[in-house]
């Protein structure tokens, strides 16, 4: 079912993001970068300096040629058609780097690091505006869509927190072992041996919804309403701890990868629709239940709309390797989910159209 694309790496592949003209990128372990074009053959490589592990590759969304990587403390600013020594470095944090966002406007990026500080560079003026913390490991961070100066971060000091790039202190701050113990589930017991370190987030293009990914292998959703967020959704996605998330272009159609070798994508729209305040997003929302409840799986929504447990998966892929890293891409008409592993290849799998 998943076609290997091979030739690009000779280790892990550790991250993947495609462009805005459909070019692919990939870091690996040792200073591997590979750029591959659509049919899955690698045009380009180059190994970063050092050898250090390639851990966030990131195109910009105004500069499709431009792409930001990661290689240990050093963030290398690349031109992909011509990919050879980097334009420029910066070199801001102090320890490895896990995670890299750039803003719509291509005006900042934002580096989370093992410290646990987010380091967020103005690209004008080339130098740090803010440095933002977590407690422990900061594992990941976005800026949300359409409003470049706010973003969202989760670490393994399992926190979620909200910022806008105005204030040093987060706007808002969830702990996720907290909120799993406000419920008094039966699974809140099994929260102090399996504790819901937060592994991976991604927002939704309407830049109000967020997922989280955490160690305990369930998939959270939030809303964001003006300086806080809200728990929209929780559902138990993995066995083992969530790697990946991320939202397609569709709205909320969310694919998850984990530790347990599996790739699944949801529809959470029933829930993430809910409650809606702007009459233009409500009338959004009506139109994307219309054509949900007018497919066949429509079981799905009816599912999805409660917030217990049984949120069902659309599509299950049992990839069989822990996930390192998912993207998404246009390959000759139709959607693939590209998958990163442990091994040096990248698979690419069908989507359903939506």
């Amino acid at each position: 079912m998943a076609a290997k694309w091979n030739g690009g790496h000779s280790s892990s592949v550790l991250c993947l993001n495609v462009s805005a003209e459909g070019l692919v990128a990939s870091g690996a372990e040792r200073g591997e970068l590979a750029l591959w074009d659509g049919g899955g053959s690698p045009v380009a490589q180059l190994r970063l300096p050092q050898a250090e592990d390639v851990t966030s590759v990131v195109f910009s969304a105004r500069r499709p040629s431009t792409l930001y990587t990661s290689h240990g403390e050093t963030i290398s600013v690349l031109d992909v058609r011509s990919l050879q020594e980097p334009l420029q470095r910066f070199h801001v944090n102090q320890e490895e780097i896990n995670c890299l966002s750039v803003n719509d406007t291509d005006s900042f990026l934002a580096a989370a690091d093992d410290s646990g500080a987010i380091k967020v560079v103005d690209l004008e003026s080339k130098k740090v505006s803010r440095s933002l913390r977590h407690s422990n490991i900061c594992s990941s961070v976005a800026f949300r869509p359409q409003r470049p100066q706010s973003l969202v971060s989760c670490g393994l000091d399992m926190q979620v927190m909200l910022w806008n790039l105005q204030k040093a202190r987060p706007l808002w701050t969830t702990n996720l072992q907290e909120c799993d113990m406000e419920e008094e589930s039966p699974q809140s017991a099994g929260q102090f041996f399996n504790p819901p370190l937060a592994h991976s987030l991604s927002v939704a293009s309407c830049g109000n919804i967020f997922s989280c990914g955490a160690q305990d292998g369930k998939v959270r959703i939030f809303r964001v309403t003006g300086a806080r967020f809200e728990p929209e959704l929780e559902f138990q996605a993995h066995s083992l701890g969530v790697s990946q998330v991320l939202f397609m272009p569709e709205a909320y159609w969310l694919l998850s990868g984990g530790n347990d070798g599996k790739v699944l994508l949801w529809d959470v729209s029933s829930n993430a629709g809910k409650q809606q305040k702007s009459p233009a997003k409500s009338l959004h929302r009506r139109k994307a239940q219309a054509t949900a409840s007018s497919r066949k799986d429509g079981k799905l929504n009816k599912v999805a709309s409660n917030e217990h447990p049984g949120v069902v998966p659309k599509l299950s892929i049992e990839h069989g390797e822990k996930v390192n890293w998912l993207s998404c891409a246009e390959i000759k008409g139709s959607r693939r989910v590209l998958v990163a592993d442990q091994t040096s290849s990248v698979s690419a799998y069908p989507l359903p159209e939506p």
